[in-house]
């Protein structure tokens, strides 16, 4: 991740816990990671965002089950500060900052045979069983750490606009890990590969017109995350890296062509992308894909709404198979995603 001229990228061992919060009020310290079973074919995502001076928290669980059904959970557990990940019934526990951490859950999830029925999140609640779900896995990092907070030459922090913010600061990560999943009365004994991300500062949803994010691993060695977003209508940045064994070779650009269904919900992409070493081809396949979406009312009273289409995707490139996500962000307009191909 390159910083322009003037400024750096900054990110301390002290950076993998919480923040003191700002004093914006949409202030969001979140963390993200997700893993998925080659051999199961099967994995999940976890979530939590701290709003703390909204009094809550985000906490999501979403697990792809082999049989293709999902099963999720949502919430806003109440919270009162910033100190911990821990809310919802899920904690993030960082064992060794950048080197090993622990996640847990222990709630509920909707069991879903059909995901789709989540576009219409209180129905689906309703019409679909809710069951006991407990994780306990142990994460360990594959890879360096992409990202950070930037900052000017000497430390300043950059004054940021809260109301139009999506985050201070944000790395991501590549990572192996191994434990349980359990859904009701099934339990699977889980090891595989993913991604985690950790991001502090304002946001709100709307505050991007969309974008496209993808992360996949295809073994220890090899993995790449690509990411398309549209800050405002016409304004894209590309960008992404691809592991290679320690050391991340950075995208310097990227397009990303997706197949859609009758909902423009993805189905498969083709993606190119270049670094300064290598130019890579890479095909997807979703296997499993919820929709979720966050709402909000503007100062004015208009709602504003956001999809998030959450996928797990089977990708292929130089030879090798891997999985990992495709998530697609778009606001919407008149009922449809704005985005198209990018």
């Amino acid at each position: 991740m390159k910083a322009p001229e003037g400024f750096k990228i900054r990110l301390d061992p002290e950076d993998d816990y919480t923040h003191p919060a700002e004093q914006a009020q949409n202030y969001n310290e979140s963390m993200y990671i997700n893993l998925f079973d080659f051999s199961k074919v099967m994995g999940g995502w976890f979530r939590i965002g701290n709003r703390p001076n909204e009094g809550h928290a985000e906490m999501t669980c979403c697990i792809y089950l082999p049989d293709r059904s999902v099963g999720f959970m949502y919430g806003r557990p109440k919270i009162s500060n910033n100190d911990a990940l821990d809310a919802g019934g899920m904690h993030f526990e960082i064992i060794e900052p950048f080197e090993r951490l622990r996640l847990t859950y222990d709630g509920k999830v909707c069991l879903l045979k059909n995901p789709l029925q989540m576009a219409d999140p209180r129905n689906a609640f309703k019409e679909n069983p809710i069951v006991d779900c407990s994780v306990d896995i142990e994460y360990h990092m594959t890879s360096p750490c992409y990202g950070g907070e930037m900052v000017h030459e000497d430390g300043r922090q950059i004054e940021l606009e809260a109301e139009k913010s999506f985050a201070r600061a944000h790395y991501e990560q590549h990572v192996g890990g191994s434990g349980t999943i359990k859904v009701g009365d099934e339990q699977w004994d889980v090891n595989g590969l993913g991604l985690r991300d950790h991001s502090w500062g304002p946001r709100y949803w709307q505050n991007i017109f969309m974008y496209r994010w993808l992360p996949m691993s295809f073994d220890d060695d090899f993995a790449a995350m690509i990411s398309v977003i549209e800050s405002a209508k016409g304004q894209f940045r590309r960008s992404g890296m691809i592991q290679h064994g320690d050391e991340y070779h950075v995208i310097e650009d990227t397009t990303i062509e997706t197949e859609w269904d009758e909902n423009w919900h993805q189905t498969g992409m083709r993606i190119w992308a270049r670094t300064d070493q290598a130019e890579y081809e890479i095909t997807g396949k979703v296997i499993s894909l919820i929709p979720l979406r966050n709402r909000r009312k503007s100062p004015d009273g208009e709602v504003l709404h956001t999809r998030i289409a959450e996928a797990m995707t089977e990708y292929r490139c130089q030879g090798k198979v891997g999985y990992g996500m495709s998530e697609y962000l778009d606001q919407t307009e008149d009922g449809k995603p704005v985005g198209s191909d990018v």
